[in-house]
């Protein structure tokens, strides 16, 4: 395992006030004090104004440095903190005498990488931190804090010691054969195998809703061209994102932005009208209205207030979630049914924002405290691969069958938790997890 000294601007370049510098490793002490004056690695965890300099004395600018000894850091590490002015001259100045002085730049992740590797953080956990960076709405912080607080942690080790008791009572029946039926009668074991199961299946049903929170539910105007879903679409975001006129067949392709519903991440898009479009390009932008149709979370089906909706427009509901959307409700007064709006007057904006929140988040929208997910492919398929290994536990239980069996189908089970939770040292999938993140973290 590297434990070189490793450095990183942590805040985002460019002009600023402040840029802090992490840096981190075995010997990171001495690197620092090669380039701070006067460093002292006590007091620990107090800010000390110092002068920074490079390696022939030229100054570089004034500061201040916090000191993290190992184990109480972020890595598990010795780890200094660098506060100087920002922009791009200093800290640029202040890395590159780091880097002369013994400390290479840090990878993609690195440092929250190795305080996996220490013992700091679990994997989840350190996937939940790039979450929280990655947050743009409330309900998204939100769950990715209660998971780097250990929320979806702590739900798994307790099932990975019911597999390991499990593993336990097997063993036993394989050390002791002698015993009739063993020392745990079979039924008991199943029951506590199906128990497990049950745990991990409620936990990938919360996949779905979780995913959706962590990357934004897709919502899909759709309607006939001319229907005002362009102007809707400018109205929930605040700002004229898609071209509108009067003209119908303005919006020939996708338009996606994202937003929050009252706290909840969204990713609305604006599509072409669907009509039979005369011109190959507008057919063309018909064609990508519906593939995003066959991928949306919910579609907002606008259509006209006081219009019928048509039989085209039926088909689309009863294709995918859909709601509803009367616009242009400030024409008339009699709206029909469905949610009237109007992207002029502002009126029924709100009640669609709810009303939408509600319907795509409604498994979780209610909660006081969002309940743990798996909020990533990598949960959800892990944890699928659990079930399958209990499932073909099971029969070899009882007379007739093979302990041995049936403990390799929960030590298979096992693994995977212990895989979920970085308990295994997997490099590909510690390559996988970090290699998004920003090198800073």
């Amino acid at each position: 395992m590297l434990s070189d000294p490793i450095v990183a601007l942590a805040t985002p370049p460019g002009r600023a006030a402040l840029a802090v510098i992490r840096l981190s490793g075995s010997g990171a002490f001495e690197v620092a004090a090669r380039v701070i004056a006067g460093f002292q690695a006590d007091p620990a965890r107090h800010a000390t104004l110092a002068s920074f300099h490079e390696a022939d004395g030229r100054p570089i600018d004034r500061g201040l440095y916090t000191t993290f000894p190992r184990p109480h850091s972020y890595t598990g590490e010795d780890l200094v903190e660098l506060s100087c002015h920002g922009g791009l001259l200093v800290p640029g100045r202040l890395l590159a005498a780091l880097h002369a002085a013994g400390a290479r730049p840090a990878a993609p992740g690195e440092f929250t990488r190795r305080a996996v590797l220490n013992g700091k953080l679990d994997l989840v956990q350190a996937e939940a931190v790039g979450d929280l960076i990655d947050a743009t709405a409330p309900a998204q912080a939100h769950a990715a804090l209660n998971q780097l607080e250990g929320g979806l942690s702590r739900r798994l080790a307790a099932l990975r010691e019911s597999l390991i008791e499990i593993q336990a009572l097997l063993s036993y029946d394989i050390d002791f054969p002698e015993e009739d039926d063993g020392p745990v009668a079979p039924e008991r074991i199943a029951g506590q195998i199906e128990s497990a199961a049950a745990q991990i299946r409620r936990l990938v049903a919360t996949a779905p809703s979780a995913e959706r929170l962590r990357e934004g539910a897709l919502m899909v105007f759709a309607g006939r061209p001319n229907a005002g879903k362009s102007s809707l679409f400018n109205a929930l975001l605040g700002s004229e994102r898609a071209l509108v006129t009067e003209i119908p067949g303005t919006t020939r392709d996708a338009i996606e932005a994202h937003t929050d519903f009252l706290g909840w991440p969204v990713r609305l898009a604006d599509t072409a009208g669907l009509w039979n479009a005369p011109e190959k390009i507008d057919r063309m932008g018909v064609e990508v209205s519906r593939r995003y149709l066959a991928a949306a979370d919910l579609v907002l089906l606008c259509v006209e207030a006081g219009r019928d909706v048509g039989e085209d427009e039926d088909s689309i509901a009863g294709a995918r979630p859909t709601l509803l959307v009367r616009t242009k409700a400030d024409l008339t007064a009699e709206a029909g049914q469905g949610i009237a709006v109007s992207a002029l007057t502002g009126e029924g904006l709100g009640m669609l924002r709810r009303a939408a929140a509600e319907r795509v988040f409604a498994d979780r929208i209610n909660l006081a405290d969002l309940e743990p997910g798996l909020t990533r492919e990598r949960h959800r398929t892990t944890l699928s691969r659990a079930l399958v290994a209990l499932g073909g536990a099971v029969p070899h239980l009882g007379n007739g069958g093979d302990a041995v069996l049936a403990a390799h189908h929960v030590r298979q089970a096992a693994d995977a938790l212990e895989e979920l939770l970085g308990f295994i040292d997997i490099e590909e999938v510690l390559d996988r997890v970090f290699g998004s993140f920003c090198v800073g973290k």
